[in-house]
C-alpha cells in the first residue's frame, strides 16, 4: 500500500471512529456541571480532580503535621494513607502536608547537615530468598543494638484477577512489628510494577519527617521494579539464595550493576558450603562489571538470621557505604537527580489519570478495545484516535 493510500485509509478510519462525537457531549461523571459547553469541559473536570482550596491552615493538615513531627506512629500511618488517597481534597491535604514536611527537613538539614537525613535502603531478591526474615533481623540489629528508628515499607503483589493482596509480610515480622522503635507499612502494588507508586515515594519523605533514621523498602522480587526502587534509595542491597542452583542465570545483569551490596542468605547448616560457593561465583562475576560509584565497589557477603554477628557485619558494611557517599558528595547529587526523575514520573501518572477519566475517552475506549480485538484497527491507530479526541483535533 502506498503512503498516500495509507494516509487516506487512516483518515477514513479516524472519521469513522469520531463520527459519533460530532454532536455536543454531555458528561455523566459525578461532580461535573452538565450545563457547561464542551470547550470548557476540561477546565470543569480539573475542578473535581484537584482541590486548590486546601492551605496550611487546614485543621487536618495542622493536626497531622504536629503529630507527625512528634514522631507518633499513628500520625505517620494516617499521613501515608492521606498521600495515597485519590480523593481530590485528601490529595490536596497530603500535598500541603508534604510541603510542610519538606520545609521542615530543609531547615533541619541546614542546622545538622547529613545527620538529619534518613538512610534509604532498597532490599531486593528473588521470591524465597528470605527478604522479610532478613529485614526483621536487620531491623532488630539497628533498633536494639544501634539505637536507630527504622521504618519498613513492604510491597505485596496485587492479584490481576481479584485485585486483592496477601499482605503477609507483617506475619513474618512479628517481633519487629512489636518494636516501638520500628514502623512497618504494607502496600499492595495495585497494578503498578513493583508497587513503586507515588505513595511509596512520598511515604519515604513522611518517614523522614517523623524522625526515622532508616527506611527499608522491600521490593516484590527481581525484575523491572528494582529500577524504580533504585531511583528512590541511597543504597540497593541484593539478597541471593544458595539453594537455587546456578542463580547467576536467573539474576539480570542490570540488577547486579545497580546493587551496592550483595548478601548470600541462609549461610548456616547444610547450606553453608553452597553459600560459600555462591559468594565466590558472584565475586568473580562482579570483576567484569563497572561500579556505578567511584567511591564504592560492591562486595559480596554471607549472612544468616540465625547468626546475629553476621547480620551485624552486614549493617556495619551498609553504614560504611553511607559514610562513603556522604563524604564524597554523591549522596546529595544522587538525591537531587532522583527527585527530578520522580517529578516526571508524577507528571506521567497525573496525565494518564486525567486522560483515562476524561468523559469522552471513557466512552470511546471500550469501542476501540473491541475494534482492536476484532482486528478492525491497530493499537497505534486507536491510541492516535483517543489523543485526537482528547485534544479536539
Amino acid at each position: 500500500m502506498s503512503n498516500l493510500a495509507t494516509k487516506l485509509w487512516r483518515i477514513s478510519q479516524f472519521r469513522q471512529f469520531s463520527a459519533s462525537f460530532s454532536k455536543p457531549y454531555i458528561p455523566t461523571i459525578e461532580g461535573v456541571n452538565k450545563s457547561v459547553p464542551f470547550e470548557n469541559l476540561l477546565e470543569e473536570y480539573s475542578r473535581i480532580h484537584w482541590d486548590d482550596t486546601v492551605t496550611a491552615e487546614d485543621p487536618t493538615v495542622k493536626r497531622m503535621f504536629t503529630n507527625l513531627m512528634a514522631g507518633q506512629r499513628a500520625a505517620l500511618a494516617s499521613a501515608i494513607t492521606l498521600v495515597e488517597s485519590k480523593n481530590p481534597t485528601k490529595r490536596a491535604q497530603g500535598n500541603v502536608l508534604l510541603k510542610l514536611v519538606l520545609d521542615e527537613e530543609r531547615d533541619k538539614y541546614k542546622r545538622l547537615g547529613r545527620d538529619s537525613m534518613i538512610f534509604r535502603i532498597g532490599i531486593s531478591g528473588s521470591p524465597g530468598v528470605g527478604k522479610s526474615s532478613f529485614i526483621e533481623a536487620m531491623g532488630n540489629e539497628l533498633t536494639v543494638n544501634r539505637g536507630k528508628k527504622v521504618a519498613v515499607l513492604t510491597i505485596d503483589p496485587t492479584s490481576a484477577m481479584t485485585g486483592g493482596s496477601v499482605l503477609g509480610d507483617l506475619t513474618r515480622m512479628q517481633e519487629l512489628s512489636r518494636n516501638p522503635m520500628a514502623y512497618i507499612r504494607q502496600s499492595p502494588t495495585s497494578g503498578s510494577l513493583g508497587g513503586v507508586t507515588r505513595g511509596i515515594h512520598e511515604a519515604v519523605i513522611l518517614c523522614e519527617g517523623a524522625g526515622y533514621d532508616v527506611v527499608i523498602i522491600e521490593t516484590v522480587g527481581v525484575g523491572q521494579s528494582e529500577v524504580s526502587v533504585s531511583d528512590m534509595c541511597d543504597m540497593m542491597c541484593l539478597l541471593l539464595s544458595p539453594a537455587h542452583g546456578d542463580e547467576l542465570q536467573g539474576v539480570k545483569r542490570g540488577i547486579m550493576e545497580m546493587s551496592d551490596l550483595l548478601v548470600v542468605t541462609k549461610d548456616d547448616g547444610d547450606l553453608k558450603a553452597k553459600a560459600k560457593m555462591t559468594q565466590a561465583e558472584y565475586i568473580s562475576a562482579l570483576k567484569f562489571m563497572r561500579p556505578r560509584l567511584d567511591v564504592w565497589r560492591p562486595e559480596v557477603m554471607r549472612s544468616s538470621i540465625m547468626d546475629k554477628e553476621s547480620v551485624s557485619n552486614v549493617c556495619s558494611k551498609i553504614y560504611e557505604f553511607w559514610d562513603a557517599i556522604g563524604e564524597s558528595g554523591d549522596l546529595e547529587r544522587r538525591r537531587q537527580e532522583q527527585m527530578q526523575k520522580w517529578m516526571w514520573n508524577h507528571v506521567k501518572d497525573e496525565i494518564m489519570a486525567v486522560f483515562q477519566k476524561h468523559p469522552k475517552i471513557a466512552n470511546l475506549a471500550p469501542q476501540l478495545e473491541r475494534d482492536i480485538k476484532s482486528g478492525k484497527t491497530t493499537p497505534g491507530l486507536a491510541a492516535e484516535t483517543m489523543i485526537r479526541v482528547f485534544f479536539g483535533v
